[in-house]
């Protein structure tokens, strides 16, 4: 099957690649190091030709303010495009769990205006909405503190491990198109505020966790269900223990 990864090159890319290689398609991964750019659309038309499934994985490099909806709103429409006039006969796009309900989010309100465009948009299609990776932690904690500490919502999360979206992102490509969204998270349910504090203190970070509801999370107020996935997502084996010990910040020399 030939495959191209938007993205290829990220965090997600590069394992969902090296594990459609593993079962002998021929996958792409397309990103601006390989000469596409989503955004202006240039070496799409190339990249795509002869492609039967594409995998977006990508995302914004900016993840506060207007940029990422501004991002994802250019890349939606340039890569749409571009797969109709390929024939692509299947898209498959990763999402966050809970972004219908995160509409004051420049961020979340972008990638809602994403699956939006990918549902009018006439292709088959598998949208994967994921929990927050345990990688993204430290994404939370970047923008989320000020002088020593961090003021974050004691909404609940479900953290997943990014190689676990992988796997799931490679089985959805080289199956039939669902026309619908899945659910996927990781096996255990704490509060933000909570599983923020023992990663800093796993990775001896020195920063302190204040509790505070109305703390806003990329620009959006959280109710404490706002990340949570419904009764039917598929539950993930590792958890956050799990994660941290294999990670590259377990033993590290800060």
């Amino acid at each position: 099957m030939n495959i191209v990864v938007v993205g290829g090159n990220g965090l997600v890319g590069r394992n969902v690649v090296r594990r459609l290689r593993g079962k002998g398609h021929e996958v792409a991964a397309a990103s601006r190091a390989t000469g596409v750019d989503i955004v202006t659309g240039k070496g799409l038309a190339q990249v795509l030709e002869g492609a039967e499934v594409v995998v977006d994985v990508s995302n914004s490099p900016v993840l506060v303010g207007e940029a990422p909806c501004d991002f994802f709103k250019a890349a939606i429409a340039n890569l749409l495009e571009a797969e109709a006039a390929a024939g692509v006969q299947h898209h498959v796009s990763l999402s966050v769990v809970g972004t219908e309900r995160l509409g004051d989010s420049p961020y979340f309100r972008g990638k809602a205006f994403q699956e939006q465009r990918i549902r009018e948009s006439g292709l088959p299609f598998t949208v994967l909405h994921a929990t927050q990776f345990f990688e993204f932690l430290l994404d939370i904690v970047e923008v989320s503190v000020y002088d020593q500490a961090l003021r974050l919502a004691p909404a609940y999360i479900q953290p997943v491990a990014s190689a676990d979206v992988a796997a799931c992102l490679a089985e959805l490509a080289v199956r039939p198109p669902r026309n619908g969204v899945i659910e996927m998270a990781g096996p255990e349910r704490e509060r933000m505020s909570e599983i923020i504090q023992r990663f800093l203190t796993q990775i001896e970070a020195p920063y302190d966790v204040v509790a505070d509801p109305l703390a806003p999370y990329f620009g959006a107020r959280l109710a404490s269900d706002s990340l949570l996935p419904g009764t039917d997502a598929h539950l993930c084996a590792m958890d956050f223990d799990g994660w941290i010990e294999q990670s590259e910040y377990w033993g590290a020399s800060w």
